[in-house]
């Protein structure tokens, strides 16, 4: 019976954190630990009391969403599918402000997202569905800031190529964001 432990990994960006959960395989399927406080808590992780749930799902390969910090902490993770996480610190007095980090996603693997580091992501396989645990409920009148995810002046490598033009593959929110230094002075 595969166990795979719970472990944890500094991102590129202060406080980003890649999480792979505890899991447990045998002939029925796998078992993942989305969440256990003891195991965030002994790992020195800085998540408080999860307030929302959402779970995403993009139906075409190489849907975008992204790039939104709000005034949260996210736990971000793929339910199922895969997804290529991308991560901008925006945090103006950051010593990495304007860095990009890259996480491919599956199953079991998670990543902390800190308040002020914006994230988006592009779902590799139909159907990928993409869950975010929130330390605050989510308000459209809440801080934060969103930027064009296909700005080139963060350096973000989709791996995959789309139509930004079509709506089934990046919202036209998303498409007329502002550019990255137009909302991070």
């Amino acid at each position: 019976m595969p166990l795979i432990d719970f472990a944890t990994r500094p991102g590129a960006i202060p406080g980003l954190i890649v999480v792979t959960m505890k899991q447990v395989t045998d002939d029925r399927g796998t078992v993942r630990e989305l969440f256990r406080r003891s195991a965030f808590d002994s790992a020195d992780i800085p998540f408080g009391r999860i307030e929302q749930v959402n779970l995403t799902e993009s139906d075409e390969r190489g849907a975008v969403r992204g790039m939104h910090a709000e005034s949260m902490t996210k736990l971000v993770t793929v339910a199922h599918g895969r997804a290529f996480g991308i991560y901008v610190d925006a945090r103006p007095d950051s010593p990495t402000f304007g860095l990009v980090d890259e996480v491919d996603l599956a199953p079991g693997l998670q990543v902390l997202v800190p308040l002020g580091v914006a994230n988006g992501f592009q779902a590799l396989v139909p159907g990928t569905q993409y869950a975010y645990c929130f330390d605050r409920e989510w308000s459209p009148t809440m801080p934060g800031i969103a930027f064009n995810p296909l700005d080139p002046l963060i350096v973000a490598r989709w791996p995959l190529e789309f139509d930004s033009g079509d709506s089934r593959y990046l919202s036209a929110k998303d498409r007329h964001a502002p550019a990255f230094v137009a909302v991070c002075q």
